[in-house]
């Protein structure tokens, strides 16, 4: 077992435990608010990429990737629940991502798991994105998240990949507590996220 994989455990499983009971009571609240499934899964490219489903508290009406905007959510955007944008403003509505991570699919740290259509947007170079486990914390993600253009978003995780260690992932560690915190970077802002092919 790799030393990445015995930090992700020692993390993952002992957090996925103890916010268990907070993940259930936040589902009886989305589901009280709005109908539909609380937990929300979605096919993501993995490692070497490899599927899989990833699972989150659902922070928006049912059904809404298609209707509106899609895929693209900004600030403001009206298929948000009351509920979702605070789960989103605290990041909370990721908690679910600590049992992929102890599934194995994800880690703790590393770039964000992408839809398969944006993996077909790649080129050669940027499928290196896929070298490693997503994460649900990354160097992307503290570095501008969302706010950030899609292209300069994969020139971070790229660095990434190429200078991970543990000693990184701790600074993005302790970077992501301040940004929990501040809110930052949550949605595109003028020049951040990704278009939809058209």
């Amino acid at each position: 077992m790799s030393a990445q994989r015995v930090l992700d455990l020692l993390i993952a499983a002992p957090a996925a435990l103890l916010t268990a009971p907070i993940v259930a009571a936040l589902a009886i609240a989305i589901r009280l608010e709005s109908p539909g499934h609380p937990i929300y899964a979605q096919t993501r490219v993995g490692r070497d990429g490899r599927l899989f489903s990833i699972y989150k508290l659902r922070t928006m009406v049912a059904g809404a990737e298609f209707a509106g905007a899609g895929l693209a959510i900004a600030a403001g955007d009206d298929r948000i629940t009351r509920l979702g944008n605070f789960l989103r403003r605290y990041s909370l509505d990721e908690l679910p991502n600590l049992w992929n991570v102890v599934r194995g699919e994800m880690s703790i740290v590393g770039p964000r798991p992408t839809l398969a259509v944006q993996v077909e947007q790649y080129t050669e170079r940027q499928r290196g994105r896929l070298a490693v486990k997503p994460g649900i914390t990354g160097w992307a993600q503290v570095n501008g998240r969302a706010s950030l253009p899609w292209s300069e978003r994969i020139e971070l995780d790229l660095w990434y990949v190429e200078h991970r260690s543990l000693w990184l992932d701790l600074r993005i560690l302790a970077r992501t507590a301040r940004m929990v915190v501040g809110g930052e970077g949550i949605y595109k802002g003028e020049r951040g996220g990704w278009t939809p092919p058209t």
